[in-house]
């Protein structure tokens, strides 16, 4: 029967894009058809709205083993034969209506696309966003996500290292769940997702299909409404012991050489994993539906395509090795079954009961290939002139300095997340070790090397808000910074992009110009984009959006363990030097939104070619082992940021404020481009004339020393009592 225009319309079609399929198709497409086109076309699946904008960025290094957007996950070289696999995604309408399998199943998606290349995944990292905290549903919300996070990968057997959680009313009802999966492989030992060998057997193993995720990834490119929570059944269901099994199966599998290629079933399910890995490959596949093994009894032939299950994969395999994949299967008792055959037609062709039920051209489905492709029309957002009338002096410095630095140590957004990481389990695993010392950046050894992996997760979105090109060069920035300050060098970056609704001109804006200043900060770092995800339409039906949110993940290498640096202070008498060019700015600060109240002023103070050049300089003077500490300033300024090295050592400090700035903008500003080091009295001079030879600010600041902190002679307080705020601020929220 020939489906519809409104059918296509209540799909999430437009009425051009139903005719330009039955252009593609020569005739009006069948219901089932037509459900693989939206599920495919859709934003979630095809980037149509942002792939103009992502293929601006800069995806070339010497260090790059995959193209980005041409495999599962991005792919770089960190030398000794070995290769980093890594990744991070969004799950966050899932998450919005049901958290706890919204998050765990974001964790599982993202495992698969490691392993299916072939790489181990050896760590896992995340970036929560939630509205008020204050609120009932917040907290529901923030316990449902990471007991999902922590059920899923502590029961997966792969170590959570790191990652960062904000809170701001913006997320109220489009919370962000993003999920990134760190793995190793051996260079040369990885797996594509291609379908070549005409004949060659099509194989579905894991667990089996059932009516769970229907349409999941046409649910994610909509806005959320008061209506979501009937949108339920599109949320997947995960089972974490399932994925173990067949992430040993796979990895066993490819040892034995009889895989062509190999994809999982994520978004779309069987309709993504058959038609992109088809059309890559430029075959064909024909596949059977009633050999799909289904876990629901008389499921039709749209549902079993569109099924988003989670624990699946899609392999192909030489003709005549089924015998090995098969012997695999059994012995770690999986579901599994032939369910097709690589053509030569060029179209993917699904049957039922030997019924044709679908008959496309696989390259019409894909992202390059005949999925549409838009350039929407965007225009400067009405509040930035909120923005441009901003004054720093209107804003009267406080008296009590003090009660600045308690309110701000006690803002969730920069209070202890240790009631979320204590969830996680940072070591469970023995492939690779990772480590908890106190430091910028997660670090995971590798086994078999004198390497680490260095890495982080950033973003803050106010910035993004305030100044959309400025704002997501800092994401960039900071994680650099923060690879850096870990004695690492960054190599290559993944990306979360987390906006509103597309066809909202002024999200259209934010998202076209965070682009840009992405772009400008990569080159600057040489941090090539290696893929990543977009996920648009995290605005509610009345018009509210959340921030714009391009996450950040960045993979950096720690050439030998003597390299690796962590934030604490070290020793009574040590010298603290604040590194980088000092700004009378408070600008989109947590001290001027959550202490003064003040929602639109400027970004922060952002210059690359200084940044990349202060980088440089702390990069060498760690490698040299000029220095005891290094932390970078961020939320909260310099203040937060002492406290933070001063707690993590259990040892206090002793700072004067610079008479030529504000007492407010030098403690808790947050322009960027700056560092607190700490160094042996001894090695002063060598590390001063270092920065400065280098053209670098680097000002002595003051000493560490006793168990309390002080600044300008005034105690702001033991080390124990601001612990005491710092550490406890999140979970009497919760109590």
């Amino acid at each position: 029967m020939e489906a519809t225009l409104e059918q296509a319309k209540q799909l999430g079609l437009l009425p051009e894009e139903f005719e330009k399929i039955k252009t593609i198709l020569g005739r009006t497409p069948n219901f089932t058809e037509l459900s693989i086109y939206s599920v495919m076309w859709s934003e979630h699946c095809s980037y149509k709205n942002s792939i103009t904008w992502l293929k601006t960025l800069p995806k070339e290094g010497p260090a790059m083993l995959a193209k980005a957007g041409e495999e599962n996950a991005g792919l770089v070289d960190i030398g000794d034969g070995l290769a980093c696999c890594f990744k991070i995604e969004s799950h966050n309408h899932p998450s919005a209506i049901e958290p706890y399998q919204g998050a765990a199943t974001g964790v599982g998606g993202i495992n698969r696309d490691i392993f299916s290349m072939g790489a181990r995944p050896i760590a896992q990292l995340n970036s929560l966003r939630f509205g008020n905290i204050d609120t009932a549903r917040t907290k529901w919300l923030l316990k449902g996500v990471t007991k999902g996070i922590g059920d899923y990968g502590n029961a997966f057997g792969i170590p959570t290292v790191g990652g960062e959680v904000y809170f701001d009313d913006c997320y109220e009802t489009n919370i962000l769940v993003n999920a990134m999966s760190v793995g190793i492989a051996k260079v040369g030992k990885t797996i594509s997702a291609i379908a070549e060998g005409i004949g060659n057997p099509v194989y579905i193993f894991g667990a089996s299909t059932g009516k769970d995720g229907i349409h999941g990834a046409a649910f994610a490119s909509k806005d959320i409404s008061e209506d979501s929570i009937n949108d339920l059944p599109s949320v997947q269901v995960g089972d974490p012991f399932w994925e173990k099994l067949i992430l040993e199966a796979s990895m066993e599998l490819i040892e034995t050489g009889a895989v062509v290629g190999m994809q999982d079933m994520g978004a779309a399910g069987i309709t993504c994993s058959t038609s992109e890995m088809a059309a890559k490959s430029k075959t064909g596949m024909r596949i059977q539906l009633d050999k799909v093994p289904m876990r629901q009894d008389n499921m039709k032939g749209w549902e079993i395509l569109l099924s988003e299950s989670q624990e699946r994969m899609l392999v192909i395999l030489n003709k005549g090795e089924e015998h090995l994949a098969e012997e695999i299967f059994k012995k770690w008792e999986l579901t599994y079954a032939q369910i097709g055959e690589v053509t030569d037609s060029g179209r993917v062709q699904y049957y039922m009961n030997e019924v044709l039920e679908a008959d496309i051209p696989a390259e019409s489905l894909v992202l390059g290939g005949g999925a549409p492709i838009y350039k929407r029309e965007w225009s400067e957002p009405k509040y930035f002139a909120d923005i441009a009338a901003f004054n720093i002096d209107q804003i009267s410095v406080p008296e009590d300095l003090k009660a600045v630095a308690h309110h701000l140590m006690a803002e969730p957004n920069i209070a202890s997340k240790r009631w979320v990481f204590n969830q996680y389990d940072s070591m469970v695993g023995t492939v690779n070790q990772s480590t908890n010392k106190a430091s910028d950046a997660a670090v995971v050894k590798v086994k078999g090397s004198n390497k680490s992996l260095a890495l982080s997760v950033d973003c803050n979105s106010r910035y993004v808000y305030a100044n959309p090109e400025q704002g997501c060069a800092i994401a960039v920035a900071e994680a650099a910074r923060n690879i850096v300050c870990t004695g690492g060098k960054p190599s290559a970056i993944t990306n979360c992009l987390n906006f509103g609704n597309p066809y909202d001109k002024e999200v259209y804006y934010q998202f076209k110009h965070s682009i840009d200043g992405m772009g400008k900060a990569c080159l600057t770092f040489g941090t090539p984009v290696t893929g990543g995800n977009v996920s648009f339409y995290n605005q509610s039906t009345d018009g509210t959006a959340v921030f714009p949110t391009p996450t950040i993940g960045m993979v950096g290498i720690i050439e030998q363990p003597e390299h690796q640096m962590g934030s604490a202070f070290k020793s009574e008498g040590d010298i603290i030097c604040l590194v980088g060019k000092s700004q009378n700015d408070i600008g989109s600060s947590q001290y001027l939104a959550k202490y003064h109240g003040v929602k639109y002023s400027p970004a922060p103070y952002l210059n690359l070619t200084e940044e990349k050049a202060m980088h440089d300089a702390l990069y060498t003077a760690i490698t040299e082992q000029m220095i005891e500490s290094a932390h970078d300033i961020s939320e909260g300024g310099l203040f937060v940021c002492l406290a933070e090295s001063a707690m993590q050592g259990n040892i206090g400090f002793d700072i004067c404020t610079d008479a030529h700035f504000r007492k407010d903008a030098w403690l808790f500003g947050e322009a960027q481009g700056r560092v607190v080091v700490s160094v042996k009295p001894a090695q002063k001079e060598q590390l001063m004339n270092h920065f400065k030879q280098q053209g670098i600010d680097c000002l002595h600041i003051g000493t560490v020393k006793g168990q309390n902190m002080h600044v300008d002679a005034v105690d702001f307080g033991s080390i124990n009592s601001i612990a005491d705020i710092y550490n406890n601020a999140i979970a009497k929220k919760l109590a």
